[in-house]
């Protein structure tokens, strides 16, 4: 199992972090927040990521991709084996999956990362206001 390519490949992302979880999965972070997790040791996947709502449905009908294990419900998906996608494939669905975690991170880690806020605008009802007591 080679999964040299994929540190390698996330690692080029910026601000990716990569640490050692759960005894042998190599956990790929962006901001503190996983976006893919690669077992270093034989297991029953090859990769697990997140993916947008729309691509998870997409994956989990193809041959060789499954709702990851204990990730489903976030819809992350598990590869089965290196063959289930090609490497151009996933690399651009591991490039989807920070992206996506990027997005979703607090405006002050945001911010942290030199990353610009959200896109999401401020409703009138969304401003810090005492709270009564």
């Amino acid at each position: 199992m080679d999964i040299e390519w994929i540190r390698q490949h996330c690692l080029s992302l910026p601000h990716t972090t990569e640490q050692v979880q759960w005894h042998s999965d190599l956990v790929f972070k962006v901001g503190g927040k996983m976006y893919a997790v690669a077992p270093t040791e034989p297991a029953p996947v090859f990769l697990s990521f997140k993916c947008s709502d729309e691509n998870f449905a997409e994956l989990v009908e193809r041959p060789g991709v499954v709702p990851a294990p204990y990730l489903a419900r976030a819809k992350w998906v598990a590869l089965q084996s290196e063959a289930a996608l090609s490497r151009i494939e996933i690399r651009r669905l591991l490039g989807q999956s920070y992206e996506l975690v990027l997005g979703k991170l607090p405006p002050s880690v945001r911010a942290s990362l030199g990353q610009p806020p959200s896109g999401t605008k401020k409703t009138p009802f969304s401003r810090n206001r005492r709270r009564r007591r």
